[in-house]
């Protein structure tokens, strides 16, 4: 097996995926062209903001493309090629791109509501506080996570205190970004170019920011670093998303696909060989390929954070309902297409069937770099622009999941009525106190070692996946729409959680039972979060179970529950 080999079989395979089974899931479900979106019907120039098809998908692949596509599969190949690419391609086509779907499909259908309030519809308003309080708490190990790795990568200094220009000159183009994004957004929402212009425009940008960017590094420490990511994401959260969120996600687009189509393009030239056996055995480093293997690759197949962004954000800001196929179900594919390429990178890169020594950043990093200097441009420029390029993968991500929280936070403390509420509810509703509420926690959480609770970080982030596929198949179950397509992967990611869930608390029971190094504010902590996510996981399954077996279909396709209600 060699390179060309893998990832051309992995695009043919998606680009015929989208064109047949991904317009049949349209065609099933119905889509209405000439329909109001919820972006006009409720446009208030914060949330609510009618954008274009390239615009949304720009917002939500940066959004959704985190570190997850690169280090998910680098770090599964220790089972062997195999099970990761057919994880990749099957999970992406048949799990993580059909809930993306039908995430951004009822959100839309739902006045852009969020996954919450489409629960409630079945579980009641405990369920949609327990959903959204899940929520919130997985937004802020996001949030510790992602500000940790772009503090990370921007530190302009290596251990031995010497500086750094990768990091620093990455940290200056991304600060040069943010204020490019601000002109553009004011560019386009005040001149309304036409699409080609907007092209040429965000090209010609994006450019002279590199440029500048690598000219002027910035050379601060990793905690200046979080400070300063952390105070954006602050800023990003609070102000319209047609000034600073989309179009910094249209200019980063073009960085995350030229990153891509640099290692596809690597990858063809190269031709380089797998040095990776296809399959290398059920168990390795006491690790069972069931369930890490679908725990592991979360981005590159299926992720519930998807479903955060495509009904939070990306749902509010739709122009056409035929928009969504490209939109949802697109956008996963080509992040699988970067899961498929770093899965080549790094069994290409091993040495007689042994992974090589590196964080998966520095290995796809590096990697790619070296195809970029094939291209003739050098080699420190290379660097800089790769390493830009991947912490764009998590800083787009920092910016919406902060967000997300933030909404999470406000509709979990709302009440019926201003009057019916408390002063505490009053003040985590006001967008600028959730924020820092939410951003301060993840800091705190980043600052005391978030690492001692990210073991649960991928479960809880399939949990998710597996509460929204068994919501989403109710949902297409009461609105007449086909939706038996949902119900294995709802199963299967079931299983993989509550799997990787009893391992974890197995593992802490025996620790205290031995006494074999039990910390309480480690172990106990991710004790208690493993058991309320398996109580909430059982809970959603068991009533949404009896709604699919005896519900009745008393809604037409063309409503939304909330036109029901």
């Amino acid at each position: 097996m060699n390179g060309i080999t893998m990832l051309g079989l992995a695009i043919i395979i998606f680009i015929i995926g989208y064109f047949t089974y991904g317009r049949w899931l349209a065609k099933s479900w119905g889509i209405d062209s000439n329909a109001q979106t919820p972006a006009y019907k409720y446009e208030d120039g914060q949330d609510y903001t009618p954008a274009s098809k390239f615009m949304v998908f720009s917002h939500q692949f940066s959004s959704v493309a985190g570190a997850g596509p690169v280090t998910g599969p680098i770090i599964a190949a220790m089972f062997g090629w195999l099970p990761a690419f057919l994880w990749i391609v099957l999970g992406g086509l048949f799990f993580g791109g059909v809930q993306d779907f039908v995430s951004l499909y009822a959100s839309v259908k739902n006045e852009g509501k969020s996954m919450g309030v489409l629960i409630e519809q079945y579980i009641g308003k405990t369920g949609k506080k327990l959903f959204l309080f899940f929520c919130w708490l997985f937004t802020l190990l996001v949030i510790a996570a992602f500000a940790d790795i772009v503090a990370t990568t921007f530190n302009g200094f290596a251990k031995d205190g010497s500086q750094s220009l990768p990091g620093a000159a990455a940290a200056s183009i991304s600060m040069i970004y943010i204020a490019g994004s601000l002109l553009f957004g004011i560019f386009v929402k005040k001149l309304k170019p036409s699409e080609t212009i907007r092209f040429i425009a965000a090209i010609i940008l994006m450019v002279l920011m590199i440029s500048a960017g690598i000219a002027f590094p910035m050379y601060f420490t990793r905690d200046i670093w979080i400070i300063i990511a952390l105070g954006y994401s602050f800023i990003a959260s609070v102000l319209p998303m047609w000034l600073l969120m989309q179009p910094r996600d249209y200019l980063s687009t073009f960085l995350l696909i030229g990153m891509i189509i640099s290692a596809v393009a690597g990858i063809i030239i190269a031709n380089p060989t797998i040095n990776m056996p296809a399959f290398v055995g059920f168990e390795v480093k006491g690790q069972g390929l069931f369930p890490i293997l679908f725990i592991t690759i979360a981005c590159g197949a299926v992720s519930g954070f998807h479903s955060l962004v495509s009904s939070g954000t990306s749902s509010k800001t739709v122009s056409n309902e035929k928009d969504m196929l490209f939109i949802g179900y697109g956008s996963m594919l080509v992040e699988c297409v970067l899961g498929v390429a770093a899965l080549v990178i790094v069994c290409a890169a091993a040495t007689n069937g042994q992974m090589p020594e590196g964080t998966p950043f520095q290995i796809f990093s590096g990697a790619v770099a070296g195809f970029l200097s094939m291209f003739g441009l050098p080699e420190v420029y290379s660097v800089c622009v790769i390493t830009m390029c991947v912490s764009a993968l998590a800083f787009t991500t920092l910016d919406t999941v902060v967000r997300v929280g933030r909404l999470s936070l406000q509709e979990l403390c709302s009440g019926d009525s201003p009057e019916t509420m408390n002063p505490i509810q009053k003040i985590c509703v006001n967008k600028y106190a959730s924020t820092l509420i939410t951003i301060g926690i993840g800091y705190m959480l980043c600052r005391i070692g978030y690492m001692n609770i990210w073991p649960l970080f991928g479960s809880a982030n399939q949990l998710l996946s597996a509460l929204v596929l068994i919501c989403m198949a109710v949902f297409l179950r009461m609105t007449n729409r086909k939706g038996w397509m949902l119900y294995i992967p709802t199963v299967i990611m079931f299983l993989v959680t509550l799997t990787a869930l009893s391992q974890a608390v197995y593992r802490i029971i025996s620790k205290l039972i031995t006494g074999s190094g039990f910390i309480f504010m480690i172990d106990g902590l991710q004790f208690i979060i493993a058991v309320a996510l398996m109580v909430l996981a059982v809970s959603v399954a068991s009533h949404c179970g009896r709604e699919l077996l005896h519900a009745k279909k008393n809604i037409s396709p063309g409503n939304s529950l909330l036109e029901d209600k």
